[in-house]
């Protein structure tokens, strides 16, 4: 065909952004990947240096962290609730203007930082930094020191230390139980019925929990019922053999001041069969005198209950049933 003419080049598409820059080098993108990681890295260190700012140097004598909360109550503010508490519940206040705070409708933190007063939340509004690296939105509680594994309890409705993992929530007694004192009360309710605030409980029935641990759920009560005062204590507190409870600081200052009693019942704290063994001795290396070799009294055995008529001794009575020396005198 004359006059006309084919242009055999064909004019080539523009290419895009993306297909530029996948013909790049494979060093060029190397470039490229290592400087998009190293600007997201100085990203995360910068938000990290402002969000740390002032990490375990603020706080109260109960928690590290960094704001106070405003009570509703009194519109004072305080480090925490425990210091609204203690300052409103002391002696030398007015006993008919003492209260606990209702921590659930704090609405209020101060910043320590900057002092911004602003609506609970976890970083401040004004300078950004992480007013607690704990935080629980529903108790209101910040806490930097999260060494004590920190975790809210839905069954309590207050925070709890420990881990979540380590306790289970008893709907009876309305407290955690950890594993080991759960072993302790499955130990003590299978091998025997006692009594508790004058209750015997005979029946148990065992299911498998958590952490395949043996949860102990009793039909008629609970044998971990607790004062209220250590519902909300911030020390660990740990179940004895007989079924109460007590902190277990205070079960050390008891061991170290030689006393293996409950407070409560009276009851061992541990295996005493060594002790026992000694007072054997030592009873047996002490006759009493002639006037009183043959003088009896009952006795009320504190471990096992019995009441029993025995010889009279100076060191101590021992019960013929449980043969423990953890017994009162009670006629004779």
């Amino acid at each position: 065909m004359e006059g006309v003419h084919f242009n055999h080049f064909v004019e080539q598409p523009q290419k895009t952004g993306r297909e530029k820059s996948e013909m790049l080098s494979p060093h060029s993108r190397n470039e490229e990947t290592e400087s998009v990681i190293l600007e997201l890295e100085a990203a995360e260190s910068s938000l990290k240096e402002v969000l740390d700012r002032g990490l375990m140097e603020h706080g109260c004598p109960h928690y590290r962290r960094r704001c106070c909360i405003r009570s509703p109550c009194c519109d004072e503010i305080f480090g925490c609730h425990h210091c609204h508490n203690e300052a409103k519940n002391n002696i030398s206040v007015d006993p008919k203007q003492s209260h606990d705070i209702p921590r659930q409708k704090v609405e209020q933190v101060i910043c320590l930082l900057c002092g911004t007063e602003q609506e609970v939340r976890q970083t401040c509004t004004n300078c950004g930094v992480c007013m607690g690296k704990y935080f629980c939105e529903a108790c209101k509680l910040y806490d930097d020191d999260t060494s004590k594994r920190q975790y809210h309890c839905d069954g309590c409705g207050i925070c709890r230390i420990g881990g979540h993992e380590n306790f289970f929530h008893c709907y009876k007694c309305g407290k955690p139980i950890s594993a080991s004192d759960n072993l302790k009360l499955f130990t003590l309710a299978a091998t025997k019925s006692f009594d508790l605030y004058n209750l015997t409980i005979n029946q148990a029935v065992v299911t498998q929990s958590f952490s395949r641990t043996a949860t102990l759920v009793l039909k008629e009560l609970c044998i971990t019922t607790a004062p209220f005062y250590l519902f909300e204590s911030r020390n660990d507190v740990t179940v004895l053999p007989c079924g109460h409870t007590i902190h277990q600081k205070c079960l050390e200052e008891m061991r170290e001041h030689y006393q293996y009693a409950c407070p409560l019942c009276s009851k061992s704290v541990c295996d005493m069969s060594k002790v026992w063994e000694k007072f054997d001795v030592e009873i047996a290396a002490t006759p009493m005198p002639e006037p009183y070799q043959n003088k009896m009294v009952q006795i009320l055995c504190n471990d096992c209950g019995k009441k029993s008529e025995v010889q009279y001794h100076v060191v101590a009575q021992k019960c013929p049933n449980c043969k423990s020396y953890n017994t009162r005198q009670t006629r004779g």
